[in-house]
């Protein structure tokens, strides 16, 4: 059996769906751009989180940029835009709401209040619909569009975690989609082995912008411990493989987090933080900076929609 409960403690109310058959449960705060901020197991009697995220409401509003922008919701771009400027239909615009040097980073809506349009829960899951209706605020997105974010805790330690794009304006828009979560099995990074089904690696310059070509890149490609090994890349996930894409493992405990996301997800990102307690796994719709190069970037018609998915798994191997 599946439950919802609402978590009013904070500035922000978090919702929890929860797994009541296995302890499962994993905590989201609507108000704070619709973050996931935990999913949980119990592994031999303690609860483990495999999410770092923020702690609550209060350290997402004072860190959410400077924290990672952890677990945040990459949209109407993901990752970065060159010089923060991209031209659209002729005309131009400055993309400016957040800068790393001088490149705009990671969309407009990752600290956005969204609504809550439906809970629930049955035997077989629980579900949580959220909703930011985002109306031009920002002059270098002058488009209206709505963003649709569907948590749904499933049994077997599965979370699947769906976006609906919808075009609200008169006039076509350009999207790109993409999600922010960083992973944690409570040890170093160094010590947990990744799969990544992979082919091809996007080539970046000294600002992690594409230079438009792309490098043959099979590391990882049958799982290999991280070690040393440091990411701020993009790969081309390999369309011919079998899911999960891409996993990470703690033989010694025996854990494995599996990433599965749907077709319209083709691209991944992996960062290593320098403290290296987490990897960030981001699923992307196109690679970094397609409003100026183009690559996979989806437009759409007014009224039109673009649907994207991916799901995490736990399991626990011993």
């Amino acid at each position: 059996m599946f439950a919802t409960e609402t978590d009013n403690r904070a500035s922000r109310a978090t919702i929890l769906l929860k797994d009541l058959s296995s302890g499962t449960y994993a905590s989201i705060i609507p108000g704070c751009g619709a973050i996931l901020t935990s999913f949980n197991i119990l592994l031999r009697g303690q609860l483990l989180n495999v999410i770092d995220g923020f702690t609550g409401p209060e350290d997402f509003e004072k860190n959410v940029t400077a924290g990672g922008f952890k677990s945040c919701k990459l949209s109407p771009f993901a990752c970065r835009i060159k010089d923060s400027v991209y031209t659209f239909n002729g005309a131009h615009y400055v993309a400016d709401k957040f800068l790393l040097g001088r490149n705009a980073l990671h969309g407009l809506i990752y600290d956005a209040p969204f609504s809550i349009l439906e809970q629930g829960a049955d035997e077989n899951s629980a579900s949580l619909v959220l909703q930011y209706a985002y109306q031009a605020e920002e002059k270098g997105y002058p488009f209206k569009y709505d963003c649709v974010v569907s948590y749904q805790l499933k049994k077997n330690n599965e979370l699947l975690i769906s976006t609906s794009i919808q075009n609200r304006d008169t006039v076509n828009i350009p999207v790109q989609d993409g999600w922010h979560p960083y992973f944690t099995l409570g040890k170093p990074i160094d010590e947990l082995e990744l799969t990544l089904r992979s082919i091809e690696q996007v080539d970046f310059d000294a600002e992690i912008i594409p230079t438009g070509e792309m490098i043959p890149f099979r590391d990882f490609y049958d799982g290999e411990k991280l070690g040393s090994r440091s990411f701020d890349d993009c790969f081309l996930l390999d369309p011919a493989a079998v899911q999960p894409m891409c996993s990470l493992k703690d033989t010694d405990n025996g854990v494995l987090i599996e990433i599965k996301p749907g077709k319209n997800y083709p691209y991944l990102q992996l960062y290593t933080p320098p403290h290296r307690k987490s990897i960030a796994i981001e699923n992307l719709s196109a690679p970094p900076d397609t409003f100026n190069n183009g690559v996979n970037l989806i437009v759409l018609a007014p009224g039109e929609s673009a649907n994207f998915a991916t799901s995490f798994v736990i399991t626990s191997l011993k």
